[in-house]
């Protein structure tokens, strides 16, 4: 028979990438790499030395930024230690 699965919440699953490098798919056209510094129940994210990939009309644009705050509301995927293949 098949070993019980301990249940992760998903709060909790974000708590354990603090520190760690997680790629962020948002609604509309745009992701983000960065390394999470902390999060609030309504998955609002402090990231640092991120990257943000917007797919546009002109093709992908690429912006660096040192730190953000990132509203949960459009977040649609978070990914672990995850990244995108653009680079």
């Amino acid at each position: 028979q098949p070993r019980a699965m301990a249940q992760i919440l998903p709060l909790e699953l974000i708590d354990k990438c603090i520190g760690s490098r997680i790629w962020i798919v948002m609604r509309g056209d745009k992701e983000l790499v960065g390394t999470l510094r902390g999060f609030d129940d309504y998955v609002n994210m402090v990231l640092e030395d991120v990257t943000e990939y917007e797919i546009t009309p002109e093709g992908k644009r690429v912006t660096k930024l040192d730190q953000i705050l990132l509203n949960g509301n459009n977040v649609a995927l978070l990914v672990p230690g995850g990244s995108p293949n653009y680079d």
